[in-house]
């Protein structure tokens, strides 16, 4: 299935190029469709809120070809990334192995784009090749929460949070999924005024424009599907403390309980003791860890607050079924 790249203008041609906005989509292979609709969508309707033309937009990929997004749409775009000139955005939208890709093109792409004062941004995973390229240095950003642990630990200077989006200057990255609508209804606020921004988010039913420093994922409360407040800090604490395990008589004093009562809650509102709860949080992060990063195996097991890489790997084996070396075979 193909989705044809349509001229991408409306409005009245009076507007002059003054008063448009390029802005260049940089699809990475695979990359995330709701990210990339959530971001183009948005400007398409300013456009049509202003009854002018505020944003021409278009699509490039790494060969010119086709780029095909991790639910299998196929999106053709205006030409290779060598090809872009003159943008006053470039936004990189990621996806899926974002980290097993060459984007030196890409790189060299965004790098022009910056020396002539363009501004520079990201949806989804593609902060990773901002961050690459040396584009976010001394900037703030941002990423999807799946993948802060691994671009963390390939970057130790980047200033990496955990907000739905950033806008630092002339930098803006995403977490992706909706929240890139959010980043894009704030830049169209910055450029164009609130009014515009609301009958863009009225057109997208979307209730209110959500602030940037809003958290990224389901509160815990929700996630569980449980309320007890006591279990809520302790599942809490164990997802902050994965690499420095704390022991199980620690987490209990932490909420005031004894180490048996801890276990009884546990067990009776998640089904495990705390022991297994916290090795499937440590495994789960470990998992994002080989499939996001090139790390070996045994600071990847360090990280994770593993003694050992046959401590890790037996675990891995118990809770995943395959050992983490299958991880990266496919």
């Amino acid at each position: 299935m193909a989705v044809a790249h349509a001229g991408m203008t409306m409005g009245s041609s009076a507007a002059s190029a003054e008063e448009v906005t390029s802005v260049g989509f940089m699809l990475v292979e695979h990359f995330s469709m709701i990210a990339f609709s959530s971001a183009i969508e948005p400007l398409r309707l300013a456009n049509r809120a202003a009854r002018r033309e505020l944003y021409r937009y278009s699509l490039w990929s790494e060969n010119g070809q086709s780029c095909t997004a991790s639910n299998g749409v196929e999106v053709r775009v205006a030409g290779a990334f060598a090809a872009a000139q003159s943008l006053d955005m470039a936004i990189v939208c990621g996806g899926i192995d974002i980290h097993r890709k060459d984007h030196r093109a890409l790189h060299a792409c965004l790098r022009r784009s910056a020396i002539r004062g363009g501004a520079i941004g990201a949806v989804c995973t593609g902060t990773y090749v901002l961050a690459k390229a040396g584009l976010l240095d001394g900037y703030r950003a941002t990423i999807h929460w799946e993948n802060q642990a691994s671009l963390a630990s390939e970057h130790d200077g980047l200033e990496i949070g955990s907000d739905l989006f950033e806008i630092d200057r002339n930098r803006f990255t995403c977490a992706g999924g909706t929240a890139a609508a959010d980043m894009m209804l704030s830049l169209i606020v910055r450029d164009h005024g609130p009014d515009i921004a609301a009958e863009v988010a009225d057109q997208l039913i979307h209730h209110r424009i959500r602030e940037a420093g809003e958290r990224q994922r389901m509160d815990l409360r929700m996630r569980l599907g449980i309320a007890h407040p006591k279990l809520l800090h302790v599942v809490g604490l164990m997802e902050k403390t994965f690499a420095e395990p704390l022991s199980s008589q620690d987490l209990a004093e932490s909420v005031q309980l004894s180490k048996r009562q801890l276990e009884r809650l546990f067990l009776k509102y998640l089904g495990r003791s705390p022991a297994k709860h916290y090795l499937r949080i440590r495994l789960e992060h470990a998992r994002h860890l080989i499939r996001q990063t090139a790390m070996p195996l045994l600071a990847i097991a360090i990280e994770c607050g593993f003694t050992s890489a046959s401590h890790f790997s037996k675990s891995y084996v118990d809770h995943f079924g395959r050992p983490p070396s299958s991880e990266r075979k496919g």
